[in-house]
């Protein structure tokens, strides 16, 4: 997508603000024809300019996703920075998909290099490719992350708005051959207080994650952690292993009930695709069905 325009923030926009507009955008007003593969996405990006880290937000959110402080910014905390930008490109009045009820099914993110905690993030958010899946349309949203004038970090978010297409009666694919299961790494628990400190830190607020009343109205049996979150937790497992420029890619699975665990499982994919790759797979302890699986090449 070639965008053609360009809106410049003053500021980081406000998620709560975000959220209230996401709300009313998603009430049903009579005549409003359901979002199609047809429907033109906002031919513009959002950015916003000179962004810095909040030293003890950086600490909050390396606390509870259990990952190290250091001089450099984990892998996926860009994506905290860049949320409210994500947010005000979706719930503005020419994005033609509710961003309440979106569900976040992939997300690859490409650091370049190791960001440093002092240095100022110039950051811009477009959306792309908007089209047709078996369970309804997805669209990219894609964040750039410059440094002067050189992208040290790029992040593609894919969203699923849930509802018929002329895909939905087609055969389901194949299920994929279980391979041997990998030696677990480790055990990742998460209540409701964690998620409601990453909310906090992070400025998401989705009541999916912080109330059962919310969650229930959202079709679900109570609250679930963000995916966001887990896919931060897991590196707890490859931390320091991680090369400086790295492709960290993530397919979510099922949602993760709140209070829950999942066996974590990082295994060294060296042999197959080269030094510094990792798999990843987040899983129900008993069913065996992932939260998520993941991979850092």
């Amino acid at each position: 997508m070639t965008t053609t325009q360009v809106t410049t923030l003053d500021g980081s926009p406000s998620l709560l603000g975000g959220y209230l507009k996401a709300f009313v955008g998603s009430l049903p007003v009579i005549g409003t024809p359901k979002a199609d593969v047809s429907a033109a996405l906002p031919a513009r990006t959002v950015e916003l300019a000179g962004q810095r880290v909040d030293p003890t937000n950086l600490a909050e959110y390396t606390s509870v996703c259990g990952l190290r402080l250091s001089e450099y910014l984990p892998v996926t905390y860009p994506f905290i920075l860049s949320f409210p930008v994500v947010m005000s490109l979706m719930t503005s009045r020419d994005f033609p998909i509710a961003a309440v009820g979106l569900v976040h099914a992939t997300n690859v993110i490409e650091q370049v290099r190791p960001i440093g905690v002092e240095e100022p993030l110039d950051i811009a958010v477009h959306a792309e490719n908007l089209r047709e899946h078996r369970k309804g349309l997805l669209v990219d949203l894609v964040t750039d992350v410059n440094v002067g004038r050189r992208t040290v970090w790029r992040q593609t978010s894919t969203f699923l708005r849930q509802q018929r297409t002329s895909l939905s009666d087609q055969p389901r694919p194949e299920p994929a051959e279980e391979a041997t299961p990998a030696v677990p790494t480790t055990t990742l628990r998460v209540d409701q207080k964690t998620i409601s400190r990453y909310a906090a830190v992070s400025g998401d607020r989705n009541p999916i994650h912080i109330t059962n009343l919310g969650a229930k109205a959202l079709g679900f049996p109570r609250t679930i952690a963000h995916g966001m979150y887990t896919s931060a937790a897991v590196l707890s497992a490859v931390e320091g292993k991680i090369p400086d420029h790295a492709t960290y890619a993530v397919k979510f699975g099922k949602p993760m009930l709140l209070p829950g665990k999942g066996i974590l499982t990082a295994t060294r994919a060296d042999d197959a695709v080269g030094p510094g790759a990792w798999d990843i797979e987040l899983t129900h302890p008993t069913k065996g069905y992932p939260f998520l699986t993941a991979t850092i090449r």
